[in-house]
C-alpha cells in the first residue's frame, strides 16, 4: 500500500502517461515556472517580514525617545 491506498505500480503508470500527453519539454518548463513562482512567494513574504520588523522597530524607538527625554530632564 503507498500514499492513500494508491501503489507505487499506480503512480509509476499515472507519471508515464502524463509524459505521454505533455511531454517533457512542457513538463521541464511546467516544472521551471511553479518553481519560480514559488520564489517569488517566499521573497514576498520575506519582504513583508521585514516591513513588519521594520515598522516594528520605528514604533519601539519612537516610544523609547520620550524616556530617555525624562530621564535626562531628572
Amino acid at each position: 500500500m503507498g500514499i492513500g491506498g494508491i501503489s507505487i505500480w499506480q503512480l509509476v503508470i499515472v507519471l508515464v502517461i502524463v509524459l505521454l500527453l505533455f511531454g517533457t519539454k512542457k513538463l521541464r518548463n511546467l516544472g521551471g515556472d511553479l518553481g519560480g513562482a514559488v520564489k517569488g512567494f517566499k521573497k514576498a513574504m520575506g519582504d513583508e517580514e521585514t516591513k513588519t520588523l521594520d515598522q516594528n522597530t520605528e514604533k519601539t524607538a519612537a516610544e523609547e525617545e520620550p524616556a530617555k527625554e525624562k530621564d535626562e530632564a531628572k
